[in-house]
């Protein structure tokens, strides 16, 4: 592993910046806006000031057009105390050294933030090695800018990761070092595979779902032990495997890394193994937060990928949680009981036709019909099991 120096803790004044391209509207990307806020969040940084530019196709030397980032520049300098401007869409090497020499700090796109993320959240070999891998394949392409943009003093986000204490700026030593940490990832993925074929004949259900939509508070829950769970994106990295007995009935139970727009594919590729316990799974339980404002969207989001992985016709139970937070949100206080239960019913009604009466509404934290999940679970745990092992009756009754 390459050694990491200790940085510590800074919350950095962020601008964050996108572009309405066409067929989006400002609405959609200032909520594009809002994700990327709660990401620099978690990363550890405060988000001051958001800029948008409506354009055709972003700018091949400077992403924006020179006038919105002299704008930008100019509120940088009225601050003072702002060192890091947080781009949504995916940035070249050149256009990170040009928008540097313009405004003058550091410079990050939503890539690099996310990659940032997962390096401080990384605490086994295994995630560290995954992540460290994501953030050399992200760098190789923009080596010219990238090793400066490693170089600087002081830390903070979108500066964990490689190149922290010394700078490489020769492309055959990224790549001899890509090349030693997929050997590595290989070894650790042969462990792994051998410790899942371990696991014998048992079902195997896994949680997943967009990230921060409560996968690790059902994951304790239903399995009754404590997993890591907090209101911050990607608080999982690490899949969690447990044994679980419904009415006598066993299976295992994972939770997994949540998923999101724009996924960087590297952190898709390098993650590998710990998505093989989504395409090994027998079951889904596919977790939607019904309280977010565009949760069909992260809905869709997490079906492409599972498409993307193989896993797309697989047995899913979607599970629509924190519907405590919904009817907060939906309803007012001063709405008629009899409507709010239409509106219920007929929301009900359409995600049962919809996933072919595959889905349960819940609340995790509120205990909200976690009966009726559990039973849903077991339902279709043991309709596998008798197809499975149709002479084990002990395995479903």
């Amino acid at each position: 592993m390459i050694e990491k120096k200790s940085i510590p803790y800074i919350e950095e004044q962020a601008i964050l910046a996108g572009m309405i391209q066409k067929e989006q509207t400002e609405q959609q990307v200032n909520e594009y806006l809002d994700e990327l806020s709660f990401l620099a969040e978690t990363a550890g940084a405060k988000t001051v000031k958001r800029y948008l530019q409506k354009m055709q196709h972003p700018d091949s030397k400077t992403f924006l057009g020179k006038g919105k980032l002299e704008e930008i520049k100019q509120y940088i300098q009225l601050k003072g105390n702002i060192s890091l401007v947080i781009f949504d869409d995916e940035l070249t090497g050149s256009q990170i050294i040009n928008i540097e020499k313009i405004l003058g700090v550091k410079i990050i796109d939503r890539s690099d933030l996310i990659l940032d993320i997962f390096a401080s959240r990384a605490k086994t070999a295994q995630a560290k090695t995954q992540v460290e891998l994501a953030q050399y394949q992200y760098i190789l392409p923009r080596l010219k800018g990238m090793w400066k943009h490693l170089e600087r003093q002081g830390g903070g986000v979108g500066t964990r990761g490689p190149g922290e204490t010394e700078i490489e700026t020769d492309r055959r030593i990224v790549k001899d070092k890509i090349a030693l940490l997929r050997k590595r990832l290989l070894e650790i993925d042969k462990q792994a595979f051998t410790q899942r074929k371990e696991r014998g004949e048992f079902i195997r259900v896994a949680l997943v779902g967009y990230t921060n939509v409560g996968k690790s508070t059902l994951m304790n829950v239903l399995s009754k032990s404590e997993v890591f769970a907090e209101n911050k994106l990607f608080a999982t990295l690490d899949t969690t495997t447990r044994k679980v007995v419904f009415e006598q009935t066993p299976f295992l139970l994972s939770d997994t890394v949540g998923f999101i727009r724009k996924l960087p594919h590297h952190l898709v590729e390098s993650f590998k193994s710990t998505l093989d316990e989504v395409r090994e799974a027998d079951i889904l339980l596919h977790v939607v937060d019904l309280s977010h404002p565009r949760y069909e969207e992260q809905l869709l989001v997490v079906n492409k990928t599972l498409a993307e992985l193989g896993s797309g016709d697989k047995p899913t139970i979607t599970i629509f949680n924190k519907m405590d937070q919904y009817e907060k949100e939906a309803f007012d206080e001063w709405l008629e009981p009899e409507v709010k239960a239409d509106i219920l019913k007929e929301l009900k009604e359409r995600w049962q036709e919809e996933t072919q009466g595959n889905c349960v509404f819940v609340s995790a934290t509120e205990r909200q019909n976690l009966n009726g999940l559990r039973q849903t679970i077991l339902n279709k745990v043991r309709e596998l099991y008798q197809i499975r092992y149709p002479y084990r009756a002990e395995y479903f009754y």
